[in-house]
């Protein structure tokens, strides 16, 4: 065979025959460069084994089927937990052609390759013992020596082997142990005596067969488990191990385990599989209390428990863990202690309890608990952690005049839940009585409640009775010969009676003020007997807000121009509530409320808003807010309504250029002059008009009744609502409109209040008295005024007119003022409303002599010229 050793982890090819006989060496493999230490080599193929030295043999007589057969060499290091493969192919041999002329030679079987050698562990000789000879077939023709090398021979165990020179015999010179060396791979040359090797060295493995000369053993001296106890049959308890150093997967290594003795020797509480070594739960019930803990002998045996086995003995021991499947007991069913009243915070009582769970653990652990007469809870029991003790305590005062004695009824449960073994029977609660008995002791008096609230409105009066606050002697439960008196260092808000227990107020309690801004205060209360012990009780005085403060408007001063947007007036309070917000907002003066509208916006602010065209002017608005709790707060809202676009430009001042004074230069002065002349002219043309001549002061009988009598109705007629009619506006109310009829014109006052010239100086609608007839002839002239009268009659008339006439772009306006009244009319029932109209009717005028001094001058001024 043809071997080639080919580079680790690469593809290895081997040229073989077709046909391979059994454990026939295929070739040798460089296993180290591939990986250096490997723990564990394996063929793919089973046609093929692998020896250590990466020898391959075939374990069979194969052929091949195909020119090639391929098998991979798999390479592994535990440890590393590396794994490395080699793949291997086997190619066929070229056959040589045969020529006829070619002589033919026989061929002898070759002994140059022997299958390898096996040698009995621990033989006992005769030594040296021939284990395998060694044969070439050249030495039909030439002189061959044969020598080795190798471990064994001149490698450690050195001597261990050798090889006779001339025949070729292999010698064993002692027993080898197959644990230390499983098997030895050495080389074997054939040379002639001049050095030539007419073969190949050949490698030849010698393998030690393994005897059971080990015993197995356990991997530990002492295995310890635990299992909880009332655990069920089959729960796993843990798993024993052993191991045997004897060649694996053989007889020698088959290990089977057993349990020998139990102790306690009782029924047996486990079992043990013999080829796994895994213990398991065998007894239903496992009773911690009984026996706490198991120790078991265990045996294991190699050849598969043969009697001819070699075995070893090991300890188990199997701990039974506590569950809690006791409940505790009281030691006693009935206690009796004593205790003082008011004591608080005493122990009075230790009970002990009985529990066969372990000490130390959950199941073991006690928790107390009063199952009856605690209703007031005043005592409490507690767990002592070091003698799991129940500790029973008075928290809360205890008062002999109510109850002499107190029974209570305690019971016990432990930390964790009950853990009962199946078929068991459920575990009732423990329980014990405990009787207190109060011990009487002389008390001082006590308040009752202990803590007093008194409500106390904000700002009353000093010296305001807010409450009583009294104590009792517990001893007779009244409170005679108590005396009441509050520590000093304390707010300074109330005092109390000595004798009655009267609490009074000694200041005016106002929640803005500096330490009552809290709007509480706790006051301390000391109340003594005639034996001079005390009781304490605290009082809590409170300070309910109260309605002290007006709501009053933030900003009073407004601008409103002439997109006349609304006002928004907000209100604030320092009143909490609910003594403040929501706010309700009126106007309190008829005539304004009729010019003007409040509409809510929030709970806070109210709109202001004009309901129509109203006159332009400043108007002090006054405003009612009310809050919530009634108080009404007066505010003055000033309203400058301006013809302006922007408030800026309309601020109530004069306009002044910014950097220094204004004064009026030559031109100015010189326009003002021509300006007035012009007024006085026009003012002269119309007063020229009224009459011819010297005009004096005349009133007809006629006068007299238009101006003194109620004349606000001339006839029933229809109600005009047309476009030409404008109104006559002032700062104080409406009285008249113009009116367009045809081609007649008239001004005349209808449904006002009767308002004549004589009333500029007072707060009134005026109207002109001078009437003219048709053909202009002039009539009686009673409408003769002062030039100062004219001046403050016509002047806000014509800036009126003017400013409408400008913003109306049909000039609708301005034919209330370019048109001559100079016709009433003709056939009226009822006359002229003019005081100057030409009457020739007699009246008589003596009523005048009754008329109040205010209209006497009124009365001159209608003289009958």
């Amino acid at each position: 065979v043809l071997s080639l050793y080919c580079e680790a982890c690469k593809k290895v090819i081997f040229h073989v025959p077709s046909e391979l006989e059994a454990d026939k060496l295929v070739g040798r493999v460089d296993l180290k460069e591939c990986l250096q230490s490997a723990e564990f080599i394996s063929s793919s193929d089973e046609n093929f084994k692998v020896l250590e030295d990466g020898s391959v043999y075939t374990t069979s007589a194969l052929s091949l089927s195909a020119e090639k057969k391929s098998f991979t060499i798999l390479l592994k290091d535990i440890q590393e937990q590396v794994q490395k493969k080699i793949h291997v192919d086997l190619v066929e041999e070229e056959k040589k052609v045969r020529h006829a002329r070619d002589t033919v030679l026989k061929r002898t079987k070759r002994r140059w390759g022997p299958i390898p050698s096996v040698m009995i562990e621990n033989s006992l000789g005769p030594f040296p013992l021939q284990i395998q000879q060694v044969q070439s077939d050249t030495a039909q023709n030439y002189t061959i020596y044969y020598s080795a090398s190798g471990p064994g021979i001149d490698q450690d165990p050195k001597g261990l082997f050798y090889i006779e020179r001339e025949t070729g015999n292999i010698f064993a010179t002692r027993a080898v142990d197959r644990e230390q060396y499983p098997s030895f791979q050495i080389i074997c040359f054939a040379t002639t005596p001049d050095g030539y090797s007419p073969e190949v060295p050949l490698v030849h493995t010698i393998r030690i067969e393994d005897d059971n000369d080990n015993a197995p053993y356990f991997t530990q001296d002492l295995f310890e488990f635990c299992v909880p106890e009332n655990s069920r049959p089959g729960v796993v308890v843990g798993k024993v191990i052993a191991e045997d150093r004897d060649e694996p997967y053989t007889l020698h290594t088959t290990l089977k385990y057993r349990i020998v003795s139990q102790t306690p020797p009782i029924t047996p509480a486990f079992s043990l599989h013999g080829d796994t070594g895994v213990i398991s739960v065998l007894l239903p019930q496992l009773d911690r209390e009984l026996v706490p803990s198991y120790t078991l002998l265990v045996e294991v045996r190699d050849m598969a428990g043969q009697p001819f086995g070699l075995c070893t003995t090991g300890t188990v021991v199997v701990k039974i863990e506590d569950t809690n499947d006791n409940a505790p007991s009281f030691k006693q069913i009935q206690y009796e202690t004593r205790v003082e009243e008011n004591r608080v915070n005493v122990e009075i009582l230790r009970v002990s309890v009985v529990d066969l769970d372990e000490p130390g653990s959950p199941g073991s652990g006690a928790v107390y608990e009063i199952i009856r007469g605690n209703d007031d809870q005043a005592f409490e029991i507690t767990t002592d952690k070091n003698t799991n003790e129940g500790i029973l305590c008075v928290v809360k005062g205890l008062d002999y005049e109510t109850a002499k004695q107190r029974i209570l009824v305690i019971g016990v449960n432990n930390e964790a839940p009950y853990l009962l073994a199946p078929h068991s029977q459920q575990l009732s609660q423990s329980t014990s009585s405990v009787t207190v008995h109060v011990l009487d002791v002389d008390e001082g008096p006590v308040f009752k409640p202990c803590l007093l609230r008194l409500d106390v409105k904000e700002c009353e009066d000093i010296g305001t009775a807010i409450g009583r606050y009294v104590a009792e002697d517990p001893e007779t439960g009244n409170s005679e010969g108590i005396r009441y008196r509050i520590p000093p260092g304390q707010c300074n808000w109330v005092n109390i009676d000595d004798k009655s227990g009267e609490i009074r107020t000694v200041r005016v309690l106002d929640r803005d003020i500096g330490e009552m801004r809290r709007g509480q205060c706790n006051i301390t209360v000391l109340a003594i007997d005639r034996n001079g012990k005390t009781g304490t009780g605290t009082i809590q005085v409170c300070i309910v807000p109260g309605n002290k403060n007006f709501p009053r408007i933030t900003q009073t001063d407004y601008i409103m121009c002439r997109d006349r947007q609304p006002i928004s007036l907000t209100a604030q309070d320092g009143d909490e509530a609910p003594y403040s917000a929501p706010f309700e907002y009126r106007i309190n003066d008829r005539r304004l409320a009729s010019m003007w509208k409040l509409t809510p916006q929030d709970d806070n602010s109210w709109y202001l808003s004009p309901k129509g065209d109203i006159p332009y002017g400043i108007y002090e608005i006054p405003v009612s807010v009310i809050d919530n709790g009634g108080k009404i707060g007066e505010n003055i809202v000033r309203v400058n309504l301006c013809d302006c676009v922007t408030p800026t430009e309309c601020d109530g001042r004069t306009r002044q250029l910014s950097g220094g004074n204004v004064t009026l230069g030559l031109w100015a002065i010189l326009a003002m002059i021509l300006g007035s002349l012009l007024l006085l002219l026009i003012l002269i043309t119309i007063c020229g008009c009224c009459g011819a001549g010297v005009m004096h002061r005349q009133v007809t009988d006629d006068c007299a009744n238009h101006n003194l009598i109620i004349s606000n109705t001339e006839a029933p007629g229809e109600e005009v609502m047309d476009h030409n009619i404008i109104p006559l506006q002032n700062t104080c109310d409406q009285g008249g409109y113009g009116v367009k009829t045809g081609e007649q014109q008239t001004f005349e006052m209808v449904k006002g209040r009767g308002h004549t010239l004589e009333s500029v100086k007072g707060c009134g609608h005026q109207t002109l008295g001078s009437v003219k007839e048709g053909g202009g002839q002039t009539m009686m002239d009673t409408c003769r005024y002062s030039y100062s009268e004219w001046h403050n009659f016509t002047h806000p008339r014509l800036g009126e007119k003017v400013h409408l006439c400008r913003q109306d772009e049909e000039q609708k306006h301005s034919e209330d003022y370019l048109l001559s009244y100079n016709y009433e009319g003709k056939g009226s029932l009822a006359g002229s409303v003019g005081c100057c109209s030409d009457q020739h009717e007699e009246e008589a005028l003596d009523f005048l002599d009754q008329l109040e001094p205010k209209f006497r001058t009124l009365a001159e001024t209608c003289i009958k010229r």
